[in-house]
């Protein structure tokens, strides 16, 4: 069994304490030798600035490749361009492409409305220079009219351009696999344009419970019941939580997945561990 490639998202910290403690878990992390580090946006473009900063930071840092996340609702095409020209100047050789949330109090989505769209620009902007990644939703964007509209959306970003998608998080693996054969049946070949596990480690229950409320994720029902049975034993919590995971991971690599995103929350464990454990890290 090969291993499977794997990244960490980092998003943007918002002090000068929350920016060094970044820094120190990317020197860390890079320590396990990953295929690259993405960094987030907020919604329409609310921590551009900070995660332009942080993308330059890094860059200079160390030589793991860093994909910045682009976000497209609310910005006209001249703004993304411009985006694109800096990152091409730093660079950046891979992106990951999100329709984005509207900031509240906003109206109007702008030139660029959907992500399918934005890969569709970046292609026209930048022609092949870009590796791009997109979203991809194992149990269907929460905003998504049934399963079978949010996969002919995720095959057209493919079509359009995309060379990867990234999942949002899930700790069901039979919704990856299900989602993956459906792509292949729709003439995906996830090979060539795979389709890349998101993991988040489980570390804290309400946050988790919260996250995955707000953006259409499952958690088991016998992980909510335990998770809600620990109350504030924050250690009996990680212990748990490290268990679900690398028992998802260890069967997804089983399953044949080519890649996991860890979703780290800026943290260096329980990643390390994780990546460590399922012996991953060169």
């Amino acid at each position: 069994m090969s291993k499977p490639a794997f990244s960490f998202e980092f998003f943007p910290a918002k002090t000068a304490q929350g920016g060094q403690k970044l820094l120190n878990t990317y020197d860390e992390l890079n320590k396990l030798a990953p295929s690259y580090f993405s960094v987030t946006y907020g919604a329409g473009g609310s921590t551009r600035s900070r995660t332009l900063d942080i993308v330059q930071t890094l860059c200079a840092r160390g030589d793991t490749d860093i994909a910045p996340h682009m976000s497209c609702i609310g910005d006209d095409k001249v703004e993304i361009a411009g985006l694109l020209d800096h990152y091409k100047a730093l660079g950046i050789k891979r992106l990951v492409a999100l329709r984005g949330d509207l900031p509240s109090g906003q109206v109007g989505m702008g030139e660029l409305p959907f992500a399918l769209d934005l890969v569709k620009f970046i292609r026209e902007h930048s022609g092949e220079h870009f590796h791009i990644e997109v979203a991809a939703y194992p149990e269907m964007h929460p905003q998504a009219r049934s399963f079978e509209f949010d996969v002919d959306n995720l095959v057209n970003k493919y079509q359009a351009g995309a060379n990867a998608a990234i999942t949002q998080f899930f700790y069901n693996a039979d919704s990856y696999l299900y989602l993956r054969d459906t792509l292949e049946k729709r003439g995906i070949d996830t090979v060539a344009q795979p389709l890349i596990a998101g993991i988040m480690p489980i570390t804290n229950s309400s946050n988790l419970v919260r996250f995955a409320d707000s953006c259409g994720a499952d958690i088991p029902r016998y992980v909510r019941k335990r998770l809600a049975d620990f109350g504030d034993d924050r250690s009996a919590i990680r212990e748990f939580g490290f268990e679900v995971v690398y028992r998802l991971c260890e069967r997804l690599m089983s399953e044949g997945a080519p890649a996991m995103h860890f979703y780290s929350m800026n943290k260096v464990e329980p990643n390390k561990r994780l990546v460590e454990a399922l012996g991953l890290s060169a």
